[in-house]
């Protein structure tokens, strides 16, 4: 929308938005980054107002940002985009209607959710996708919504390795992980079910909803591949009780209620399956062995190509610490605040992983 993302002038100014197990770390990436300078910080909760953005984030050092819940006075800062973590699975037309007032108010956003808005062409109603871009016209700015799952790892990895391709089959992406370390109880809890009986009906496992949450990396990737899919998308669900009592940071999970889960969400063009979306997710590493695992840790994400040649690509990930949760968290962060400068540089409008293939981690080098 300005200036070019390798000739700057100054740094971009950039609005923190959350300080939770993502916005923290990237608060952190904002610190670390040579174009970027944070010039305000928005928290839900009022224990945080009046804190250093330094000391929510952990960095040992104040930044000089206070945190405040006042949104009026940080759209007042005029910020050139906002990096939004705040939690929106549970709210996801409340946040669509944040990030509209954002875009309207002319700063570029940079999102983790909702993610449907990853790719939202088929995924998100047509009135409402008609409202968000209506908004980036409104403030010429730019919307891109990303991380690492959806994301990075269901997005640019499989479509750079399909360059590699000379006839393409189907292409599986996966995240096959360990959630017991994984701090999000509303997550955990109340949208997998986690804890609760394995038929509980919960929000995640209604028709239509996987489809809403990860459809959009199966068109993303259809559309990089130039794919017409079939409607509607296929979804697959199978869960399975915990064999015993497994305690998690999210709480204990006792024996016989729900403790893993697998699931698909499909694309297929002429009812043969083309682009397929699978999670497989445990509350502890020995659980249902079966199923696929990784190759080393707590999780990993894998790409699977088949045709000519066939291709699979691990890609594995831990914190300093050694937790791959740790990890997936700094990965989705850091996502999000290296494409800030191509965000804040791309024409209005919707912005996805197909138009930021060459976003890198320029000036990151320790």
């Amino acid at each position: 929308m300005s200036t070019h993302p390798t000739s700057a002038r100054r740094p971009l100014r950039v609005v923190g938005w959350s300080t939770g197990t993502v916005g923290r770390h990237v608060i952190a990436g904002i610190d670390r980054h040579p174009d970027l300078e944070l010039v305000g910080l928005w928290v839900s909760h009022p224990d945080k107002v009046g804190l250093d953005a330094g000391d929510l984030a952990g960095l040992g050092h104040d930044l000089g940002v206070v945190a405040t819940n006042d949104r009026d006075a940080l759209l007042a800062l005029r910020p050139d985009a906002i990096i939004h973590t705040a939690m929106t699975d549970d709210r996801v037309f409340e946040a669509i209607d944040d990030l509209k007032a954002f875009l309207a108010a002319g700063i570029n956003v940079v999102s983790s959710g909702p993610v449907l808005l990853q790719y939202p062409w088929g995924v998100l109603w047509e009135d409402a996708l008609r409202e968000v871009e209506e908004a980036c016209t409104r403030g010429n700015a730019s919307l891109h919504v990303n991380g690492i799952d959806p994301g990075f790892a269901n997005d640019v990895l499989p479509l750079v390795m399909t360059s590699l391709s000379q006839r393409i089959d189907t292409v599986k992406v996966s995240e096959i992980a360990d959630y017991s370390t994984y701090y999000q109880p509303v997550v955990n809890g109340e949208l997998f079910g986690f804890g609760k009986p394995v038929d509980a009906d919960v929000l995640m496992w209604k028709p239509g909803v996987l489809s809403m949450a990860w459809g959009s990396v199966v068109r993303q990737i259809a559309a990089g591949l130039d794919l017409v899919l079939d409607e509607p998308l296929v979804e697959e669900v199978d869960r399975r009780p915990a064999p015993v009592d497994t305690t998690t940071v999210n709480g204990e999970i006792a024996a016989g209620t729900m403790g893993a889960v697998r699931f698909r969400v499909i694309g297929r063009v002429g009812g043969v399956d083309k682009v397929i979306l699978e999670h497989v997710t445990r509350t502890a590493v020995d659980q249902v062995p079966e199923w696929p695992s990784p190759p080393e840790g707590g999780g990993c994400y894998r790409v699977e190509i088949t045709g000519q040649p066939n291709m699979t690509v691990d890609f594995t990930h831990c914190g300093e610490g050694g937790d791959h949760n740790d990890s997936g968290m700094i990965t989705t962060a850091q996502r999000l605040v290296n494409t800030v400068p191509h965000v804040v540089a791309a024409e209005s409008g919707i912005v996805t992983a197909l138009d930021l293939m060459h976003v890198t981690g320029r000036g990151l080098v320790s």
